[in-house]
């Protein structure tokens, strides 16, 4: 009860200093912490703003943990049981470039430096500031998306060249316009989820394309258009009153 009458709290001033919430992005987050309070209070506080959060409890195989949930982010505290943060950011980076934030009472220039040099993407002190944490959280995932930016996305049987602006399936492809580029990727990043109208609009508003409720349908008509041409007429789902779903 009182984590969440504090996190209520940190919402309403931030409300107030005009920050808006990050809320519905659908991205995956994992928590490494083992101070029960601080790993509370950070889970309801990435919940409140719509991240799926994984707060880890069992910390005798974190990155097999790692592996099976796929996170989009990971928050790393270095003093941990077993194996610290800094052997547990090296051993996370065998098999992933998952983002990776410390956030730690060690507020020690050098550990800075070796948590930086064995992988990690930024480094927050505790105490920690709200807002602060949030903005470096959406920083983060925002460099890592646009260092994704000349992949080819995969999913359900058709290819998606970001840096070509072009689907393919079956030996076939159609040019897509920006937004219909933005719109399919932001699907298919998040094939089998429930994709809300107001999610889409945000991730195209992010990408310095502004749009609002009736261009979305258009852009979405358009693009079950040229799939259809894929032979992938059926590939987005309406799923009323929520948005749409690979």
């Amino acid at each position: 009860m009182f984590l969440r009458e504090l996190s209520n709290v940190i919402l309403r001033k931030m409300a107030k200093l005009g920050i808006k919430k990050l809320g519905g992005n659908m991205q995956r987050t994992m928590i490494i912490e083992d101070e029960q309070i601080i790993r509370e209070e950070l889970t309801l506080l990435l919940k409140n703003e719509g991240y799926h959060v994984l707060s880890v409890t069992d910390f005798t195989d974190v990155p097999k943990q790692a592996d099976d949930y796929r996170p989009h982010l990971i928050l790393l505290d270095i003093g941990l049981p077993g194996r610290d943060g800094f052997s547990l950011c090296a051993g996370l980076r065998k098999f992933t470039d998952v983002p990776i934030i410390f956030v730690t009472c060690r507020d020690c220039g050098a550990d800075e430096v070796k948590a930086l040099c064995l992988g990690g993407d930024d480094y927050i002190t505790k105490p920690y500031s709200v807002p602060v944490l949030l903005a470096r959280i959406k920083a983060v995932l925002r460099r890592k998306n646009k260092a994704l930016s000349a992949d080819v996305i995969e999913a359900e049987g058709l290819s998606l060249d970001l840096a070509g602006g072009s689907a393919k399936a079956d030996g076939k492809k159609v040019m897509l316009t920006r937004n219909e580029l933005q719109i399919l990727a932001c699907l298919m990043e998040h094939a089998g989820e429930i994709v809300s109208r107001s999610d889409l609009m945000e991730t195209l508003w992010d990408n310095q394309i502004y749009i609002d409720d009736n261009t979305l349908s258009v852009n979405v008509t358009r693009l079950r258009g040229k799939l259809k041409e894929l032979g992938r007429a059926d590939l987005i789902k309406t799923r009323r009153g929520l948005g749409y779903q690979l």
